[in-house]
């Protein structure tokens, strides 16, 4: 039985068009995860819009507008099973104006596959500085994926042709982006693969006789499962929020530490809805309990739509998450990855840390630090450009739920964007809540485009998305605002 095996949480990553979902649609039809009849659907579907190459894509892209335009936009979960590990495969979107969702696919995985195509030129372009295979590495250590194996796809490509020159070129592009990031490529396997053709998949292939190396199914049978912070306060950031027939309201998430079980009292954060936990599903199965790393979705006895939406966290009614109001803080150490000209006080993007993203203000410069040792160099600097580190204080324009990174790095952890681009990455350090009575009156404003999101998103199921643009709204109307004042 599946529930007997060890379990983790696999996120695929990478630039667009790389060959992540054909590679782990191909990956569940070997691993027998497929049954024949669904193979012989979407071979048909893919036949029908006339690209026979997304038959494996497809059992990871299910939204007809994936299908159609042949890119993956929200995050798919299937599972799989090796020898000895079970696994939950979380497909994120390598397009760059999905990014937020890949965001929420990292910071719920254990592993990564990063997926390089080995096609000439298309290596290149997702390592340059605009690349999504170079921000998808960034984001994946910020967002705490430790174990990580590099996919080389394409192998079977005309200006491949199973290589060995090729594989060499575009694993020595690959190691040194990632020993930039921070990774030890010592520990890493390179595996040439082809996710169409099946190569080196679930055994060594025939084509590449020169590689000597695991094949990609007993690489991630040798991951190792990362210790369960079970003895932790109960954490599950929110990632979607669907009203199902019969059963209600059902928040779906990741339990981050804690455990969570039947009849338990939990609380909303930060609209602090209290209920009783009715029933736990995962992978729809009903379970008792879930622990750290288990995808589950729940029903909370009385859960109205309006009391939770993405982004919240659920958690024990006696422990509770941080939740930073407009008028609190968070102190935090970042390294600013890019941005055009140089960052300075006042500057306003989102935040994204879990599954929330906020938009925040950073109220302060405090110190600029020396990237390799950690020593402060400039106290109170009046800029930050790339490559640099820094201490610095944020504010968040609507409520976020937040730990320090000692006490929860799952919560801890966080990515700044703007302009479609990961402008920095950062721990928190410290964080102070700020006074509820100053702003009870901003945040009645400020949420109130928020709320109406979910309870707008009236189809059953329907994800409301709300978080992202109430967080950009929120800075908008401030905007609107002072001209009046002048």
């Amino acid at each position: 039985m599946p529930k007997e095996k060890p379990h983790l949480n696999l996120v695929i990553i990478g630039h667009i068009d790389h060959g992540k979902s054909t590679l782990m649609g191909h990956v569940l039809v070997m691993t027998g995860a497929v049954s024949d009849r669904e193979a012989r659907e979407m071979e048909q579907t893919a036949a029908e819009l006339k690209d026979e190459s997304f038959k494996f894509a497809f059992f990871m892209d299910r939204l007809a507008e994936e299908r159609k335009r042949g890119i993956t936009i929200d995050l798919a979960f299937r599972k799989f099973e090796t020898a000895n590990k079970y696994f939950t495969i979380i497909d994120a979107p390598g397009h760059a104006d999905f990014v937020k969702n890949m965001i929420t696919g990292a910071s719920q995985a254990d592993a990564a596959v990063l997926v390089i195509s080995g096609k000439v030129g298309e290596a290149e372009a997702g390592i340059s500085d605009g690349g999504q295979t170079r921000e998808h590495a960034f984001l994946a250590k910020t967002l705490g994926v430790k174990q990580l194996i590099v996919a080389v796809n394409k192998m079977d490509d005309k200006s491949v042709n199973w290589a060995e020159n090729r594989y060499n070129d575009v694993k020595e592009l690959a190691k040194g982006l990632l020993t930039m990031v921070g990774y030890d490529v010592n520990t890493i396997h390179f595996i040439p693969i082809s996710g169409f053709q099946g190569e080196n998949l679930i055994n060594l292939s025939d084509k590449m006789p020169w590689y000597k190396g695991p094949y990609l199914i007993e690489a991630l049978d040798n991951l190792s499962v990362p210790e369960k912070p079970t003895n932790k306060p109960l954490r599950i950031p929110v990632q979607d929020v669907y009203k199902i027939k019969g059963a209600g309201v059902v928040p779906v998430g990741r339990v981050e530490t804690g455990v969570i079980k039947i009849k338990q009292n939990v609380v909303v954060m930060p609209a602090e809805f209290e209920g009783e936990v009715r029933s736990i599903e995962m992978h729809h199965e009903p379970r008792e309990m879930a622990e750290p790393g288990d995808n589950i979705g729940f029903n909370i006895r009385n859960l109205d739509i309006k009391n939770v939406r993405r982004g919240d966290v659920v958690c024990d009614t006696k422990n509770r998450v941080p939740v930073i109001n407009p008028t609190g803080w968070f102190k935090a150490q970042v390294i600013i990855v890019w941005h055009p000209t140089a960052l300075a006080q006042g500057y306003t993007p989102v935040v994204h840390a879990h599954t929330a993203q906020v938009a925040c203000k950073f109220t302060e410069l405090m110190a600029k630090l020396d990237p390799r040792s950690g020593q402060v160099v400039e106290n109170n600097p009046q800029f930050l450009k790339v490559g640099e580190a820094a201490i610095v204080k944020l504010a968040p324009i609507t409520k976020l739920c937040l730990e320090t990174y000692k006490d929860i790095p799952e919560l801890g952890r966080f990515a700044v964007r703007d302009m479609a681009r990961t402008v920095a990455v950062g721990v928190v350090l410290s964080l102070e809540v700020g006074g509820k009575e100053e702003e009870k009156p901003a945040a009645t404003a400020a949420e109130k485009p928020a709320a109406a999101k979910p309870a707008g998103a009236k189809p059953a199921g329907a994800k409301p998305a709300g978080e992202k643009p109430a967080a950009e709204k929120a800075p908008a109307k401030k905007a609107a605002k002072k001209p009046a004042k002048k």
